[in-house]
This record gives structure tokens, sequence and C-alpha cells, in this order.
């Protein structure tokens, strides 16, 4: 009995939902462009499913704080050209390099995954039609 006590417990906390604060129509209408800076280049963090959506992901650059995500959400951040680490934090932490070229846009799924106290995720760089995908079916979140 305590096990499937706990077993609804977690189930109910992975599969709730969270809020953060969103980004505006236009800014979400304008990131949807998929238009790439000629100087800079774009990277969209990406979170296009609802399992563990009462878990806020925080996200950084470099070690910058760019937002967090919640489930079917997604940020937008332009970075100069070079590598980059693109970092994230839930029950785990995650971490890939972008080796950013100028007017090159890069898509990562933040793949959510089973955690022992809470989710869990993955980052993964995607190739373009996967990530406008991705990206076409969430909404910005706030990015800094």
């Amino acid at each position: 009995m305590k096990k499937f006590v706990f077993a609804m417990i977690v189930s109910a906390v992975l599969s709730g939902c969270a809020s953060v604060n969103m980004g505006t129509p236009q800014q979400d209408a304008a990131a949807k462009t998929f238009k790439a800076p000629t100087d800079k280049a774009g990277i969209y963090v990406y979170r296009n499913e609802s399992m563990g959506g009462a878990v806020k992901m925080d996200v950084a650059i470099d070690g910058q704080a760019v937002g967090q995500t919640v489930a079917n959400t997604y940020l937008y951040k332009e970075v100069a050209p070079g590598k980059h680490i693109i970092s994230s934090k839930a029950e785990n932490t995650d971490s890939l390099e972008v080796d950013a070229k100028p007017g090159a846009l890069y898509y990562v799924w933040q793949e959510v995954k089973m955690g022992l106290m809470y989710a869990r995720n993955k980052l993964q760089i995607v190739d373009e039609a996967q990530g406008k995908k991705g990206v076409m079916e969430t909404k910005l979140a706030e990015t800094k």
C-alpha cells in the first residue's frame, strides 16, 4: 500500500502543471520566423512534452541564467559566435556544448525523464526539421 501511495504522489508531481512568465505574442511570433541574425547565432531550447509539467527547469548559457521552461515552452537566445555551454537543471543537471556559427540556428530538445523525486532532463541537439516542429508546438517563455 505504501508503494502505491508513493507512486501516486510521484505521478501527480510529474504530471501536474507549473507556470513561468511568458514572452509576448509578438516575441513568440518573431522567434517562430526562424530568421538567424547575420552576426550572431540563435539557440532554441524547447520542451514539448507534458510529462514533468509541475517541474520548472532552469536553463543557462555559459553559466548565465536564460530562463525557465515548463511543459510545452521554449526559450530563444542569440549568442556571439564561438563555443557555448548550455545547461539545464532539474533533479539532475545536464549540459552540452554548441560551437555557434554566425547566421546559424541551433535547436536543443530538453527531454524530460522520470526521476527519483521529480523530473530529470537530458539536452539534445536536434536537426532543423525536428527543432522547428518542436518549437512550433510550444510557446515562448520569458527569456533573459
